[in-house]
C-alpha cells in the first residue's frame, strides 16, 4: 500500500523520535521470512524493548538525519527491517541474532552504536552486551569488593593478634570470676 504524503512525514516523525532516543539500531534483511516468524519477532521486540520496522529506505535515511544514526544512511540499500534498542543496547543484538538462528533469510546488514557503524558482524558483540539488571548486579559487585577486601583485612590482623589478645582477656576475667 502507498502511502501519501502526509503518512509519509508521520512514518519519519516517529522514526526520527525513536533514533533520537534509541542505544543501538540494527537493519537486517528479511526477504523470505514467513508472516508467522515476523509476528514472533514483533511479539518478542516489544517485550525486550526494541521498536522493530519495516520501512522504505528513503525514509528511514531521512529519519536518522541529525541522529547518532545519520552514519548509516549510505549502507541503507535493499528491503531492510529496522530495530532499534530503545531501553538496553543490547536488545536489538539479541532479538536479531536469536531469530537469525533459526531463520536464514534474516541477515544483519547495519550496526549503528553511538554514532558509529559496525560490520554485520557486530551483532554478535552487541547481543553478548549485559542487560540493565545484569550490569547493576555487575556493578554492585565491583562496588562491594573493597569493603569485603577491607573486610577480610581486618579480620586478618584481628586474627594475628587475636592469640594474644585473647590470652590476655581470659586472663583478665578469671580472676573477676574467681573474687
Amino acid at each position: 500500500m502507498a502511502l501519501n504524503l502526509s503518512q509519509k512525514q508521520e512514518v519519519v516523525a516517529e522514526l526520527a523520535e525513536v533514533a533520537a532516543k534509541a542505544h543501538s539500531l540494527i537493519a537486517a534483511e528479511y526477504a523470505g521470512t514467513t508472516v508467522s516468524q515476523m509476528t514472533a519477532m514483533r511479539k518478542q521486540a516489544r517485550e525486550s524493548g526494541v521498536y522493530l520496522r519495516v520501512v522504505k529506505n528513503t525514509l528511514a535515511a531521512r529519519a536518522v538525519e541529525g541522529t547518532e544514526y545519520e552514519c548509516t544512511k549510505d549502507s541503507l540499500v535493499g528491503p531492510l527491517l529496522y530495530a532499534f534498542s530503545t531501553e538496553e543496547p543490547g536488545a536489538a543484538g539479541r532479538l536479531i541474532k536469536e531469530f537469525a538462528k533459526s531463520n536464514d533469510k534474516l541477515q544483519p546488514k547495519v550496526v549503528a552504536v553511538g554514532g558509529q557503524l559496525y560490520p554485520a558482524s557486530h551483532v554478535d558483540v552487541l547481543a553478548s552486551l549485559p542487560t540493565r539488571d545484569q550490569a547493576l548486579a555487575m556493578l554492585a559487585r565491583v562496588l562491594a569488593e573493597p569493603a569485603a577486601m577491607f573486610a577480610r583485612a581486618v579480620k586478618a590482623v584481628a586474627d594475628k593478634q587475636g592469640g594474644g589478645d585473647q590470652a590476655a582477656s581470659v586472663e583478665a576475667e578469671a580472676p573477676a570470676e574467681t573474687a
